[in-house]
């Protein structure tokens, strides 16, 4: 995506900009939320955004964008759901059954925590929201799972992409390169930071 179209948006809307575009990636996936994330963290540095603010808002949008895909799951049968997919609505969104049929797999293989690590990983972490709304399931623990995972990938990149500063492309490019292993690696090194600081800061 332009990023004069993202710096519009979210110099015009704030926060909630940046609510709408996680919230669109999520349904939308050709919006790529590693360009949206990073550019948000450097947008900390110039537009006067708030880092926890950015990250508070990219969840409540990538939280937002799940349930309503969690709902079309729900409410959609299998059959209905592959011929939209193999349909225009399909070809206009870039999704195909095969990828239904990738993330309910992931979903069917990893069970649980297939909503939490299937944040981690492209095309899977839109669609794996469908099969938990068709097999019913828990839709407050579906919330908590989908709010940790995104939370971490969030807040991952929105951090590297304010570190990166005017770097972020480059980061961009890594993360599409290494894709799940690169995120895995930030993630872990996030938390063990975060662990050793509170322990730290505990002692």
């Amino acid at each position: 995506m332009d990023t004069t179209v993202l710096t519009e948006l979210i110099g015009q809307y704030g926060y909630l900009g940046i609510a709408l575009l996680i919230a669109l990636e999520n349904i939308f996936p050709p919006i790529p939320s590693e360009v949206v994330l990073t550019f948000t963290g450097f947008l900390t540095l110039t537009a006067g955004l708030n880092v926890l603010g950015a990250i508070t808002a990219a969840t409540i949008g990538a939280v937002l964008g799940a349930a309503i895909l969690y709902a079309v799951g729900h409410f959609l049968s299998v059959e209905r759901l592959e011929k939209i997919l193999n349909g225009k609505v399909g070809q206009t969104l870039r999704f195909k059954a095969k990828d239904l049929d990738k993330a309910t797999k992931f979903f069917q293989k990893n069970g649980v925590l297939a909503l939490f690590f299937g944040r981690f990983v492209p095309v899977v972490r839109s669609l794996i929201s469908v099969p938990a709304g068709m097999t019913h399931y828990k839709f407050t623990s579906f919330i908590i799972l989908t709010t940790l995972g995104t939370l971490i990938w969030n807040t991952v990149l929105i951090i590297v992409g304010r570190m990166a500063g005017s770097a972020w492309p480059q980061i961009v490019a890594m993360i599409e390169t290494y894709s799940l292993v690169t995120v895995i690696v930030l993630a872990l090194a996030f938390v063990g930071g975060g662990i050793y600081f509170f322990n730290r800061k505990k002692a």
